[in-house]
């Protein structure tokens, strides 16, 4: 999906001139139509994004192990990588802001919007917050084990 995606600008005008015909009675259902559309769609591309990424990443992880580089770790809750959750979440809360923000706007206007960006923005800070503890952690563990040794 591209910033002029055709498809999406063909939706887009599909849905003004159903509001011109049907009037402004049916907007609220022609807005909620299009912006599921286009959620879809966004979701779409950003689950083919983080595919891409992650297979990069296991890509380079191999490349790094096979030629006598240091192995990858597990961390205990299985994934290899704390920075993927980091990205998953800010891919994932960036393709849920569109709608929520319009949402948020179209029933509380301002507010609504400045309390949907709250709520998304304390969503990404608690969750980068526990993944610091946890690395933190993590990397005191490390260093224990390697005392005792």
């Amino acid at each position: 999906m591209t910033a002029s995606d055709p498809e999406l600008t063909k939706e887009l005008n599909a849905t003004l001139q159903a509001r011109k015909d049907l009037g402004p009675e049916y907007e609220s259902e022609l807005i909620d139509s299009f912006l599921e559309k286009a959620a879809q769609r966004l979701d779409n591309e950003v689950e083919r994004r983080v595919r891409r990424e992650l297979a990069q990443q296991q890509t380079a992880g191999a490349r790094v192990a096979t030629h006598g580089g240091p192995a990858r770790r597990p961390t205990p809750d299985g994934i290899l990588d704390p920075s993927r959750r980091r990205l998953g979440l800010a891919v994932v809360s960036m393709a849920f802001a569109i709608p929520l923000s319009a949402i948020g706007a179209v029933n509380a206007h301002l507010p609504g919007l400045l309390v949907t960006w709250a709520g998304i923005v304390g969503v990404n800070v608690a969750h980068s917050l526990g993944s610091s503890l946890q690395e933190r952690r993590a990397q005191a563990a490390d260093e224990r084990r390697r005392e005792d040794f």
